[in-house]
């Protein structure tokens, strides 16, 4: 028999490991409850998670099977298990978080001390970052050696008859018979494969063929949402539907495709493999949430300010796209992309506040976290990661004027200033204190002066740097 122990790839179709256990012999699915695993969870991608969890229970029923739900430390939970039943092999999905490594690694162990098999599959991205060299200059080249490996197709659901019946996958241990549950404080996406895959739907069928040229357009992300981008993410970050399965359904929408279509396509695919090149950085250096990614000459004076910190998470800066990229945060457990890197670069550029500050807010608060992707991303803004820019700095008013001209998504998320003519709205933290105490008197006036915020970032980034 084989064990298959899921872990952040809460699906039954186009699962690598679980296509190759039930290639094996009759598949016994295990799903652990590991409270070490779930406190590094913000409480809403964990309210989330489990609700993805809950759902592929349902399937595996609906599959004629069960999901064996255990509760403790997985090496103890797999060990115990595997020696009642007789597993000949436990197999599993590789991770790249350093604890989850180090979790695998102790299982391994304990199932050696039995006798029992592992073994891993690539799942979580398309192409292992063991098969890359070590460092890109740029995303460029990644991807030019990443487009060489050959990418494996979706994996089929097992058929029925390769599970173990329900009858014969009792619970782990006397303490798991039901599923913890967890509450959020905002409204969740509809969790699971299902909920998933009709977002690639929709997508597909309404957005992805003007991607390139609609995804920063924030007056559609509002119009729109889950059409002008996937919003697939949170579906991604708990692995409720392949990587393999979403890449293929993109490539599929190249067929028949005018031009103009093929180039916005394409786009979105690219999309994906910066979601890779992430991968591969943690892979390579797995201290990317605490340690910056690339090696400057001198420290950067990051600056301790609370006030500022607190006025930024509460979205309350007296800058209208950064404000409303918080309210987004905070109201749904998401942010657009594009105000997402604007956000991040006022709090480690305007503000000059440590991106690993930013990076746990983050993490406590979205739904959609991912441990890869959320650093990996902080370091390219914080111009600590992987940027080709010496120093790159996100003004918050020509964002603005470029991505919601008409002040759409602003007056969306804050209510202070729906009232306000849109130009007013983007010219904001350069108009007269009288005339914005006018306009809008309950919103925060502007916590920095703009002007005198992006020099003294771009002289600190500089003196890091060593060139002053």
């Amino acid at each position: 028999m084989q064990l298959f122990w899921h872990r952040r790839d809460l699906r039954t179709r186009d699962n690598a490991g679980l296509a190759a256990a039930a290639r094996a012999g009759t598949v016994l699915p295990v799903f652990v409850v590991d409270d070490d695993l779930l406190a590094t969870l913000g409480t809403r991608q964990r309210a989330f998670y489990l609700g993805c969890v809950s759902r592929l229970r349902a399937r595996y029923r609906d599959l004629g099977s069960d999901l064996v739900v255990g509760v403790g430390d997985p090496e103890t939970v797999l060990a115990d298990l595997a020696a009642e039943r007789g597993v000949e092999r436990v197999v599993y999905n590789e991770h790249y978080r350093p604890a989850r490594r180090e979790r695998a690694r102790a299982v391994r162990e304990a199932l050696a001390s039995g006798d029992v098999e592992t073994a891993s599959r690539t799942d979580i991205v398309l192409v292992d970052p063991g098969r890359l060299t070590d460092a890109y200059p740029n995303h460029g080249a990644f991807r030019d050696d990443w487009d060489a490996v050959p990418k494996a197709e979706p994996y089929p659901e097992p058929d029925p008859d390769a599970l173990v019946g329900s009858a014969d996958a009792p619970a782990a241990n006397a303490a798991s018979a039901e599923l913890p549950t967890a509450s959020a404080d905002i409204d969740l996406p509809e969790p699971g494969y299902e909920a998933a895959r009709g977002r690639l739907d929709r997508f597909l069928d309404g957005g992805i063929r003007s991607y390139a040229d609609t995804r920063d357009d924030l007056a559609r992300a509002v119009e729109a949402p889950g059409v002008a981008v996937s919003r697939l993410s949170p579906y991604l970050a708990a692995g409720a539907i392949g990587i393999r399965e979403v890449w293929e359904a993109a490539g599929g929408c190249l067929g028949g495709a005018s031009d103009d279509g093929r180039r916005n396509v394409e786009k979105y695919r690219d999309e994906l493999t910066w979601r890779e090149q992430q991968y591969h950085l943690l892979y390579y250096a797995p201290d990317l949430a605490e340690e910056n990614y690339r090696t400057l000459p001198n420290p950067i004076a990051w600056r301790e300010d609370d006030a500022a910190f607190e006025a930024w998470t509460r979205g309350e800066t007296g800058y209208p796209l950064v404000d409303a990229g918080m309210r987004q945060l905070e109201a749904e457990g998401y942010v657009h992309n594009r105000p997402r890197q604007v956000v991040a670069s006022f709090l480690t550029k305007h503000l000059l506040i440590d991106w690993r500050r930013g990076a746990r807010h983050f993490t406590a608060r979205l739904v959609d976290h991912d441990h890869a992707t959320n650093h990996g991303m902080w370091q390219w803004i914080a111009s600590t990661g992987t940027d080709s820019v010496d120093v790159r700095i996100f003004d918050p008013v020509s964002q603005t004027a470029k991505y919601d001209p008409d002040a759409r998504f602003v007056k969306a998320y804050v209510p202070e200033l729906r009232d306000v003519p849109a130009d007013e709205i983007v010219d904001w933290p350069t108009l007269p204190a009288d005339e914005r105490e006018e306009l809008a008197p309950e919103y925060p006036e502007p916590i920095v002066d703009r002007d005198a915020a992006y020099e003294r970032a771009k002289r600190v980034f500089e003196e890091a740097l060593g060139k002053r």
